[in-house]
């Protein structure tokens, strides 16, 4: 096995900042999207996995607090996957950006010495597991893009229309995204 350069572990930790960041930014163009939406639309079981864009958008807040007390040991989660956290979208929107901030400062603490390190944890069914925390991440953040790829599929079913791009390259490339804490009750 060839040694990582220090550059190489450093791109390694800006690499998870980098997917922390983007996750603040598509989550706020899915949000600022689905505000749009009459209650009815956004509540309507339409065959996503959660059934439909609330309980998606539930699941993937909840599991995101899931691992981030898994990671920190601190936070509170629900006990059900298909909990819902918050049954009005204003209040799930304003925990989605407090959740997204969080993940920005927990990851932004990770060097590459601690990214490569074995974590503990135990799964909800209270199996004990440990994994490298880079690989812990790469789930973590994959997590997000599969539920979020549903939820925009699940705004093409109930618009019609082409939801905004949550790609990568539109993030990097600078593409906005709306603020979270302006959407009405």
């Amino acid at each position: 096995m060839v040694a990582e350069t220090p550059a190489e572990s450093m791109m390694e930790a800006d690499y998870f900042g980098q997917l922390a960041r983007y996750n603040r930014w598509a989550n706020a163009r899915l949000y600022g999207a689905v505000a749009a939406l009459p209650d009815e639309a956004y509540r309507r079981p339409i065959g996503l996995y959660f059934g439909s864009l609330h309980g998606t958008l539930n699941h993937l807040l909840g599991v995101d607090r899931l691992w981030l007390k898994r990671l920190t040991g601190e936070g509170e989660h629900p006990d059900r996957l298909d909990a819902i956290v918050h049954d009005n979208l204003h209040d799930l929107a304003q925990a989605r950006v407090v959740e997204d901030e969080r993940i920005i400062a927990v990851v932004s603490g990770y060097d590459a010495s601690t990214l490569s390190r074995r974590h503990t944890y135990h799964t909800t069914s209270g199996q004990p597991q440990e994994q490298v925390l880079a690989d812990i991440l790469l789930h973590f953040f994959n997590h997000q893009t599969h539920h979020r790829s549903q939820a925009h599929t699940g705004l093409s079913i109930v618009t019609g229309a082409e939801p905004p791009s949550l790609d990568l390259l539109a993030f990097q490339r600078g593409a906005p995204a709306p603020d979270l804490s302006n959407l009405p009750d």
